[in-house]
């Protein structure tokens, strides 16, 4: 069993999920035949059937089921630590995850004081799992806003993310130096959860009056005219940081350098 072959396993996936040796086939860029007898000798050497094949139709056996999930689960995990692998050979090459509309006021300086002569040179994914990026391998770090500990995960604190609600600047409320989060919540259209699109999306709607949302003061840079960041006394504060796993521990510190000295910086542009 310990020599099965990840072709095989990608073969009896292919059929699983089409229940069609032909559409199978044909998804795998093989003829029907092979593939049939790579199915059959893999049942062979697992020991039991694991598909019930008919003139008619296809279908998993109790044993198919649970071998098909057990099968993507190692080829997830193959793919992670290919790109594990592939990461660690371009060591100057780090990659941040980040959610939309998650310190995009830090995001760019960050980038940019990354790339220069003292920094690593990163890339950027975004996404609404970042820890999960970082335990797949698609990221290295991430930039997030958090407020409680992760296992496995080490953070270095890049400071507070003040609310701020954004609402149109035309708003009757729009020149208040601050609103309290009741009467936030009392404003139609307001969300209580992040929605989940790009900061620039969530922007346009709030400029048309149909989102009112809070979010890290470091929003302001990218809000233009039609839309006002008011601060909001009685929302939590949040976190901005940077996270990573422990193998990544070397790159993280040397962009965590860099975000430190981008957040001293501009606090008292952010705190405007």
């Amino acid at each position: 069993m310990n020599q099965l072959e990840t072709r095989e396993l990608d073969y009896f996936v292919a059929v699983a999920e089409t229940l069609h040796f032909g559409k199978a086939a044909e998804r795998l860029g093989i003829t029907q035949p092979p593939l049939s007898r790579a199915i059959a000798h893999l049942e062979r050497r697992v020991g039991v059937p694991l598909l019930e094949r008919t003139t008619r139709q296809v279908k998993l056996t109790a044993a198919g089921e649970v071998f098909l999930g057990e099968c993507r689960t190692i080829l997830a995990t193959m793919d992670t630590a290919v790109r594990k692998a592939r990461k660690a050979a371009e060591q100057e090459q780090v990659v941040i995850a980040v959610r939309p509309a998650a310190g995009p006021g830090v995001l760019p300086a960050l980038l940019a004081a990354s790339q220069g002569p003292d920094g690593v040179l990163a890339d950027v994914v975004f996404t609404y799992d970042e820890i999960g990026a970082l335990r797949d391998g698609t990221a290295d770090i991430a930039l997030m806003c958090r407020s409680t500990a992760t296992p496995g995960v080490e953070t270095v604190d890049l400071g507070e993310e003040r609310p701020v609600v954004l609402i149109p600047a035309d708003h009757p409320l729009a020149d208040r130096p601050f609103l309290a989060l009741t009467e936030v919540e009392a404003l139609p259209g307001y969300e209580a959860q992040l929605p989940n699109e790009p900061l620039d999306a969530m922007v346009d709607r709030v400029a048309l009056g149909l989102l009112v949302v809070v979010v890290g003061e470091s929003v302001r840079d990218r809000l233009g005219v039609s839309v006002r960041a008011v601060p909001v006394h009685g929302y939590p504060v949040t976190r901005l940081v940077l996270a990573w796993l422990p193998d990544t521990r070397s790159a993280a510190s040397r962009l965590a350098a860099s975000a430190r000295a981008v957040m001293a910086r501009d606090k008292p542009r952010l705190s405007a």
